[in-house]
């Protein structure tokens, strides 16, 4: 069978194997033919050599997390044929942690875990996988088109969990949030925040393309002026950039009580003058919290079903900007300017 591969840490090492053999019952019981596969920066930045980790003994890793598939097999019962599925991405630790312990897999304190696609296991870019019913999330059928934006909805649905849980420290009614990026993080936590009636606003620095007409599409306001300059104190920042200016001036944003959660990655390396005196007074005196959020348990991947289910469809269709043939798979880990979600199609 084919499967989209590379060697971890070798840039140019992306390859489509045409032989690529039968996913062995040790991975699952559940049998899946795979539809679609979503790519993102993380996948990105693996072919490009910057990190990765095949699974042991091995010397390529098969890409991919951001999985939809149709069941073919699943002796266990807990789906049935024709069931659209995803796979949750992310392996407890062996130890393990004591988070990992109690299927808090996101919370792992060790880092011994695994991941589809990325870490020490073989993702989902491959015209057949198998997966424990543990880690099988079912999806609404009609979600056939956008299944694979599952993934990244898991993370934003663990995002706003959080901020809820936080929020309820006290008395708390939000009626403002700010999401500072309109990638797919961005969109979807934007699409989640519009769920829970808040009024929404998003940033980003693109003026053309799709994304301000997503963003109102959600009844939302598009806002390409740096933080700093915006006329508003939002109750809940989701910062989705990891660009260092942006998420110092998203700390400085929030009202009173407010909450920031970071779920971009920034690179180190580069110095901001700050001042880190007046910043803290600031949050210590308007009780504000400020929390860092990835990846995501079982839990939130069921809560990001919901959501895409509830979704308008045409809405999360139109954020996927290019649906690429296994075949053209080289076109499809090109990034463009206009992308926003790029799939790659099995069924084309």
């Amino acid at each position: 069978m084919r499967a989209v591969t590379v060697s971890p840490g070798m840039p140019d090492s992306l390859r489509l194997v045409e032989d690529w053999p039968e996913p062995p019952t040790e991975e699952g019981e559940i049998l899946v033919e795979a539809l679609a596969v979503g790519i993102c920066g993380t996948d990105l930045e693996i072919v490009s050599g910057a990190y990765g980790e095949a699974p042991p003994g091995q010397d390529r890793l098969v890409l991919g997390h951001e999985a939809l598939g149709r069941v073919l097999e699943d002796p266990t019962g807990t789906l049935r044929p024709g069931d659209l599925v995803a796979g949750v991405v992310r392996r407890p630790d062996p130890v393990p942690c004591p988070n990992c312990a109690v299927d808090e897999w996101d919370m792992c304190r060790n880092g011994q875990y695994t991941e589809h696609g990325i870490k020490g296991l073989h993702g989902f870019t491959r015209e057949r996988w198998r997966i424990q019913p543990k880690y099988a999330v079912p999806l609404d059928p009609a979600l056939a088109s956008v299944g694979m934006l599952l993934e990244p909805t898991s993370v934003v649905a663990k995002a706003w969990d959080h901020i809820d849980q936080i929020g309820a420290r006290a008395l708390w009614q939000p009626q403002t949030a700010l999401i500072t990026g309109a990638g797919p993080i961005g969109l979807l936590a934007a699409l989640l925040a519009t769920q829970r009636g808040l009024t929404v606003h998003v940033l980003d620095r693109n003026t053309t393309g799709p994304k301000p007409d997503l963003v109102r599409g959600l009844g939302a306001t598009y806002h390409t002026v740096p933080v700093a300059e915006l006329d508003l104190q939002p109750d809940v920042v989701v910062e989705c950039t990891g660009a260092p200016v942006v998420v110092l001036d998203a700390m400085c944003k929030v009202g009173p009580t407010g909450i920031v959660c970071l779920t971009g990655v920034s690179s180190g390396g580069r110095a901001i003058d700050f001042d880190a005196g007046a910043f803290s007074r600031s949050m210590v005196l308007e009780n504000s919290v400020v929390f860092g959020s990835v990846n995501a348990n079982r839990r939130h991947w069921e809560l990001a079903a919901q959501a895409l289910a509830q979704g308008d469809q045409s809405w999360l269709n139109a954020l996927v900007t290019r649906r690429v043939p296994v075949s053209g798979y080289l076109d499809a880990y090109t990034h463009a300017s206009d992308d926003i979600k790029v799939v790659l199609d099995f069924t084309a």
